[in-house]
């Protein structure tokens, strides 16, 4: 049996959401539920239909999408988050990590990315990709290491993992790569981002890199 993803998404211009509404319409996987102009009703609407997944752009009036995934992720931690941008900024990406969205999908991206980058992310196997894994990579070299748990903490296992995560691995890549089940690879991430005191993959990609795991 196929799962369905409620979705409500979130852009200021009536042009764009007709755009996700179509694309997200092509497959069955996912129930729109609800849309909104602005952040602050994005924000309403989540607490009101409880969505399995919001879409926001980064740029709407009221609150912008990164505010409106603050406020969010601070109240109804279990949805998922994906910030919309026609930027790949990394500041932006950098800011959304630290309010807690899980993904950041840039609007020029071809339909079918979109549609396997958030089968992907709702399913926990890939919520960065490779470019943007790079570009955390760029950014936090220049950042100092925060007072977190240092990599003594993990088992040799665990580093493995850490540092194909921050590579920008699928979880079907690192079972592969590892020779171990997708399931296992599943456990040991929940494990890891439980000891690290991290709440998503993309927090966990930014901590590989911070500790130059490699």
């Amino acid at each position: 049996m196929t799962t369905t993803y409620r979705v409500v998404i979130a852009d200021d211009h009536p042009m764009a959401r007709l755009a996700i509404r179509s694309l997200l319409a092509d497959d069955d996987a996912f129930e729109l539920i609800g849309e909104a102009a602005d952040g602050e009703e994005a924000y309403h609407l989540c607490g009101n239909l409880q969505p399995d997944l919001v879409l926001l752009d980064i740029n709407m009036p009221k609150w912008n999408g990164l505010i409106a995934t603050r406020e969010i992720k601070k109240n109804y931690p279990h949805i998922k988050v994906v910030i919309l941008s026609v930027s790949d900024d990394v500041g932006d990406l950098f800011t959304a990590i630290q309010y807690g969205a899980q993904g950041y999908l840039l609007k020029n991206l071809e339909p079918d990315d979109w549609v396997s980058y958030l089968h992907a992310l709702l399913e926990e196997d890939s919520e960065v990709s490779r470019e943007m894994a790079s570009r955390l990579m760029n950014h936090f070299r220049k950042e100092p290491v925060p007072d977190e748990p240092t990599p003594g903490v993990l088992t040799p296992r665990e580093r493995e993992i850490v540092i194909r995560v921050g590579l920008g691995d699928t979880n079907r890549e690192i079972s592969e790569h590892l020779f171990i089940a997708e399931n296992t690879v599943k456990n040991h991430l929940k494990n890891i981002l439980d000891k690290l005191g991290l709440a998503n993959r993309v927090q966990l990609a930014a901590y590989a890199t911070r500790h130059q795991l490699k």
